[in-house]
């Protein structure tokens, strides 16, 4: 009976998650067509121009009106959309949130229905709600790290195209075209701002932006100086490649010293599963009331929550900047 509960549960849920989708598509399309309409009645008036740093985009947080106005009075929103942004994903804010929710109400019903303890129910519910979340960040990592590590082969590029006699901007197009993503697709932005009459500055600021890296920063500022300053481009370019690649130098030595600190992270990290499995594998009936019990349920939602601490706390000791 409670699996036949869970499965109607799922099957309720899952339609409700469906209209929700088909709604928003519709709305979705109803804001592009009034989009494109207030973009024409503009572009027929004769107002006074109004200065604006970045390229015409979507702003939209959610294709359903009422969530994208619930959204808007946040400011998390706003950080949320740059995540999904920089994590290279093509999904609206509104629609992560709907997805969080949905998890976390469909994970707290099927452990209620199954072991009755709302404690429980809700110690599992929420990082099933924040599943997406950290998705959304695990992406944003990878490609942060994939961008870095391209990073100094896109500053040689820019210098051997300047000292070949090419400007900057035909430098960032060479870019944009000759290297792989996600280097390629952020440059290829920068360019087309450019191309559009940005100025310089605020093109390199948008992109120290979109890429919150030091190394990004570090470029940006050295463009900035030079453009004030002036001075040889193309040594400059050179001499940051050579300070970028030797960070990336000392960045593995310490990776390498702190391995036994990592190491050690991690064992003592899966040493509480493993025992856990191995003794459910052994002798299941002397694990088993912390299953049955509703009191070893709540020693097992209170040690999972410090295990989750201990783990951060961990990983923020073994993790050194450089």
């Amino acid at each position: 009976m409670p699996s036949l509960f869970a499965v109607l549960t799922f099957l309720v849920v899952a339609t409700v998650g469906v209209l929700i989708l088909l709604l928003a598509g519709g709305a979705w399309q109803g804001n592009i067509i009034r989009g494109r309409l207030e973009a024409i009645e503009k572009g027929t008036s004769y107002s006074k121009p109004t200065l604006n740093v970045g390229l015409i985009r979507d702003e939209l947080l959610s294709s359903i009106p009422l969530l994208n106005r619930f959204l808007l009075r946040w400011t998390w929103s706003a950080r949320l959309r740059n995540s999904i942004a920089q994590a290279g994903l093509r999904v609206r804010p509104g629609k992560l949130v709907l997805m969080c929710a949905v998890l976390g109400a469909l994970t707290l019903e099927i452990v209620q229905v199954l072991y009755g303890n709302l404690l429980l129910s809700a110690v599992l519910a929420i990082p099933a709600a924040l599943s997406p979340v950290g998705y959304v960040a695990l992406k944003r990592l990878r490609r942060l790290r994939a961008f870095e590590r391209e990073f100094p082969e896109v500053i040689d590029l820019l210098s051997r195209s300047v000292r070949a006699g090419h400007s900057f901007t035909t430098g960032l197009e060479i870019v944009a075209t000759d290297l792989p993503e996600p280097v390629a697709g952020e440059f290829r932005v920068t360019f087309d701002e450019q191309r559009f009459g940005l100025p310089l500055r605020d093109v390199l600021l948008n992109l120290s932006t979109r890429v919150p890296l030091i190394d990004v920063r570090l470029f940006v500022i050295a463009l900035l100086v030079q453009k004030e300053t002036g001075g040889n481009l193309a040594e400059i370019l050179n001499n940051l490649a050579h300070v970028i690649r030797e960070r990336f130098r000392i960045a593995g030595e310490v990776r390498v010293r702190t391995a036994q600190g990592r190491l050690t992270a991690a064992i003592l990290i899966a040493l509480p599963l493993a025992m856990l499995a191995l003794m459910r594998g052994i002798n299941p009936d002397y694990v088993k009331l912390l299953f049955v019990d509703r009191w070893g349920q709540y020693m097992l939602a209170t040690a999972a929550s410090l295990q989750v601490i201990g783990a951060a706390l961990l990983w923020w000791i073994v993790r050194i900047k450089v």
